[in-house]
């Protein structure tokens, strides 16, 4: 059992979400960035589509009650504190072992999103298949809503091994995002098109799971932003009447009536997940073949990172370690 004991900024339970209830009016949800869950899952030694925490901005502080690993996926300044008050650095990429008493403190987050998973996975109930939370609706997760001190997260049975951890962690994919015309693309004039290709749009205040709201350039629409409300997936990017796009995440609805200029290809649906307000982005449109080649090259880069997890070596206080002076008490043997 884990306790929460700090939680500031918002932290949820996420999985790989629940589809086949969108005709039912219930989103996808689940983790923002899949990649990173399965990471996070897999230094913990859990399947990749176990229960974990997704974290933006500031990590919880999590106090083992029992023996455990949490594994770290994403680029925290965490620490552990041991139940004397001595603390130690945390390294990223890696799975912990944490004493009952000891305090992993997840700290600030550098990645825009990152994941701590528990080895066992997180034991809430499952809601329609998925342990995810929804929050909106209020299901999965701790009762629909996000983490909050003094909750007490349950795992399922972990296996026992040591800890775990990747040797060549993955960056954050930069560049412009990729994109297929969206299936409203006739209802944008040509020049709103070559602006939307052109521009540089800043992420807004209005982000969260369900989606993000650009600023920049407005998009004029050739007959209205209004459609008869039909489907809609996360990837879409709705552009309303006025003109801002809006690009939806994991949360958002299952159906819409504004048009929708573009989506945003599979494979770079993770790098939506990163982005925070005030940051920048732009598009490159590419065809069906390259997006399913991107998907697929994504696969695999997915599968060798995860056939590279292998026992890590005890923790290290590295700060420590490096600023020490290595070159006193070397001795001379001749």
């Amino acid at each position: 059992m884990i306790e929460v004991i700090e939680c500031r900024f918002p932290a949820s339970i996420q999985d790989t979400g629940r589809p086949g209830y969108r005709h039912l009016g219930v989103p996808l949800s689940g983790a923002l960035d899949a990649v990173w869950l399965a990471l996070a899952n897999t230094l913990a030694g859990n399947d990749v589509a176990a229960a974990a925490i997704e974290v933006r901005l500031l990590g919880p502080s999590l106090r083992a009650h029992d023996p455990c690993i949490v594994a770290l996926a994403g680029e925290f300044a965490a620490t552990i504190i041991d139940a004397s008050g001595q603390s130690r650095q945390a390294a990223n990429w890696r799975g912990h072992a944490l004493s009952p008493g000891e305090t992993l403190v997840a700290g600030n987050l550098r990645s825009g999103i990152g994941y701590v998973a528990i080895a066992g996975g997180i034991d809430v109930p499952s809601v329609l298949g998925s342990r995810s939370t929804y929050a909106r609706a209020g299901i999965g997760g701790m009762g629909g809503r996000n983490l909050a001190a003094g909750d007490l997260l349950m795992t399922g049975a972990a296996g026992h091994h040591a800890p775990r951890c990747l040797p060549a962690p993955p960056g954050v994919p930069h560049g412009p995002l990729r994109i297929l015309p969206g299936p409203q693309r006739s209802r944008f004039p040509d020049e709103s098109w070559s602006t939307f290709l052109d521009a540089e749009f800043r992420v807004g205040r209005e982000a969260d799971r369900m989606g993000l709201r650009l600023d920049g350039p407005t998009m004029g629409h050739a007959g209205g932003a209004d459609i008869v409300s039909e489907a809609v997936t996360p990837g879409a990017i709705q552009v309303p009447g006025d003109g801002r796009p809006i690009v939806l995440l994991a949360d958002c609805q299952t159906v819409g009536g504004y048009a929708k200029i573009a989506t945003v290809i599979g494979a770079d649906l993770p790098r939506l997940a990163h982005l925070l307000p005030g940051q920048t982005l732009r598009f490159a449109l590419v065809d069906m073949a390259a997006a399913l080649a991107a998907r697929r090259e994504q696969s695999v880069a997915l599968a060798k990172a995860l056939a590279s997890i292998g026992p890590a070596g005890p923790d290290m206080d590295l700060d420590a370690l490096y600023s020490a002076n290595l070159i006193d008490g070397v001795i001379d043997a001749d």
